[in-house]
């Protein structure tokens, strides 16, 4: 058995930050190893405890994560924190096995098409490689939490709308198959509030107590929109990055994952504490500035401010 339960407690709101992930996926210019340590414990000292750190995929193919190992031993050496690591296959999930990170992500697609299109395989093969790499979990020395992300659940670019239905199958596939977090991607900004609080909700329903995380992109501008919908149905995952770095190839022209700043400042404002000192947050911002200073930063937080705590005086 896996220690889920002492990472994701129940009722408590998580914010992971996938910046140095998700975020880097894309970029043709990435912080060196130095810059994405000082990246780590600048946010861990604003509190920030979850944090995605790379992937297990080929340095030839992917550079920005060839130093994944030495990211996954930085966060490890800070008390309290918690980092996950992308494995597509069994290669990679030996690898992340190999590098004692405490969180293994992968990932189903919710549609043929882009299974096929993102990965060559079915969608029955990658319920099959989750099977795989739970029972390598299962094998293994520290038993990492095993987390898998449905891309596109809520809306697919080559496919179109997606069916519900469909996704909670998946949903249901991965449970059974052993592993501890779902996560639900609006992995090219589909959907709105409504579609998204309603899968939330389903999902959540079908979980019990296992955790649904909500990874959110912000490419039509409705991001903190569905984070809102997505709490206010029970999700208590929810996934940003630092300065709404990130994007998908499969959806041109996307601003990348919702702000993780602005995450936090939407759960704050709806009553739910998250430990993270949001002004601390927002200047770690200049690491990415300083090693990236072509790629684009957003965030309506950093742009203006947090609203001035002022009393209200008697007309």
């Amino acid at each position: 058995m896996t220690n889920v339960q002492s990472i994701y407690p129940d009722g408590r709101v998580i914010l992971r930050e996938v910046g140095l992930r998700d975020g880097l996926q894309l970029v043709e210019t990435f912080p060196s190893t130095a810059a994405k340590q000082r990246w780590i414990r600048e946010e861990y000292a604003a509190g920030v405890r979850h944090f995605e750190v790379g992937s297990f995929l080929p340095a030839k193919n992917f550079p920005q994560f060839a130093d994944v190992r030495e990211i996954v031993a930085t966060l490890a050496s800070l008390p309290g924190a918690h980092g996950a690591a992308l494995a597509l296959n069994e290669r990679g999930v030996n690898e992340a096995l190999a590098s004692g990170v405490a969180e293994i992500a992968t990932v189903v697609s919710a549609t043929e098409e882009h299974s096929q299109a993102n990965a060559n395989r079915s969608r029955e093969s990658a319920i099959a490689n989750v099977r795989r790499l739970c029972e390598l979990r299962d094998a293994s020395s520290h038993k990492p939490v095993v987390n898998v992300g449905i891309s596109m659940a809520l809306g697919c670019s080559i496919a179109g709308p997606v069916d519900p239905g469909e996704v909670l199958r998946i949903v249901d596939k991965c449970f059974e198959a052993g592993v501890d977090v779902v996560a639900i991607a609006d992995t090219v900004g589909y959907a709105g509030p409504k579609q998204v609080a309603e899968l939330t909700r389903a999902a959540v329903g079908l979980a019990g107590v296992k955790p649904i995380c909500v990874h959110l992109h912000d490419t039509r501008g409705m991001g903190i929109a569905n984070a809102s919908a997505a709490l206010d149905e029970g999700a208590r995952i929810l996934d940003g990055s630092l300065g709404g770095l990130g994007g998908c190839p499969f959806a041109p022209g996307a601003t990348g994952n919702v702000v993780f700043e602005d995450l936090v400042f939407l759960c704050e404002s709806k009553g739910f504490a998250t430990g993270i000192d949001i002004d601390r947050l927002i200047a770690v911002r200049a690491v990415l500035k300083e090693a990236m200073p072509n790629e684009p930063l957003y965030g309506g937080l950093a742009r203006a401010g947090r609203p001035r705590a002022t009393a209200a005086k008697a007309a």
